[in-house]
């Protein structure tokens, strides 16, 4: 029987990447309203700890741990830390990530590898060490927040392509992997969000006018309405869900 409880996350444990602004934080608030507690994670201590407060001060459960996600040592020990020092993580959502802007015969080497190395090396550094643990207790739940340019192109931004189209697909390659083991890991796949990243962007009005009539649902979309989607794939109304993206996009993967 499918009742409200089945979307609640009380007595789980989530751990996300980049979760101190933007999408990271609404998720972090979303799940923690859900009931999870959530720890917060940055590279930045000082912002880490201002986010953590104001979630606390609504009333909510959460801890923070500021390491960089693309640090393959830092990462084990954090995660074997938190497990050992906070709680068991039932819930991984891999957040964290950059952007990159320039014509692609211009791009400059630095900018590629920062890239990959944040947007997807850190997946598989994260994920894999949170795994090891999900499969010794043969369950648990991972999400990776993927991109509409998982599935589409823009000008200048080719990098940035082929680093969520990758991730779409070693999210896929986590779940085939992981599956019978017990873990349950899609993706969700954000359209365009206000958020700090895309200030320049929302502010530029001949973009936004683009970008709103281009967006079957005419408008931006708000980091509040991405938790639905990850609460959904955290709780037990997505058992049967594995190796799928989700994309909360306001239907632009649905229109040519």
């Amino acid at each position: 029987m499918i009742t409200a409880q089945t979307f609640r996350l009380d007595g789980r444990m989530a751990l996300i990447t980049g979760s101190s602004a933007g999408i990271g934080l609404g998720l972090a608030r979303g799940l923690a309203q859900a009931g999870a507690s959530v720890v917060l994670n940055g590279r930045d201590a000082t912002k880490l700890k201002a986010t953590a407060a104001t979630l606390r001060a609504e009333g909510l459960d959460v801890f923070e741990r500021s390491f960089d996600v693309t640090d393959a040592d830092a990462v084990k020990a954090n995660i074997d830390g938190i497990e050992r020092d906070v709680g068991p993580i039932d819930i991984l959502i891999n957040n964290a990530g950059i952007q990159r802007r320039a014509p692609l015969h211009e791009f400059d080497h630095k900018d590629w590898h920062e890239l990959m190395q944040t947007n997807l090396d850190s997946v598989f550094f994260v994920g894999q060490a949170v795994a090891k643990h999900m499969i010794t207790r043969k369950k648990g739940r991972i999400i990776n927040i993927c991109s509409v340019q998982s599935e589409l192109g823009r000008p200048g931004i080719s990098p940035y392509m082929a680093s969520k189209g990758a991730l779409k697909m070693l999210t896929k390659g986590m779940a085939i992997d992981w599956g019978p083991l017990g873990l349950n890991v899609n993706g969700i796949g954000p359209g365009y969000f206000k958020t700090e990243l895309n200030e320049k962007l929302v502010n530029d009005t001949t973009f936004s006018a683009w970008l709103t009539n281009r967006t079957p649902s005419r408008r931006w979309g708000d980091v509040e309405e991405l938790a639905g989607a990850a609460v959904f794939l955290a709780s037990d109304a997505s058992t049967f869900v594995n190796g799928h993206i989700l994309y909360v996009d306001g239907g632009v993967t649905a229109q040519l």
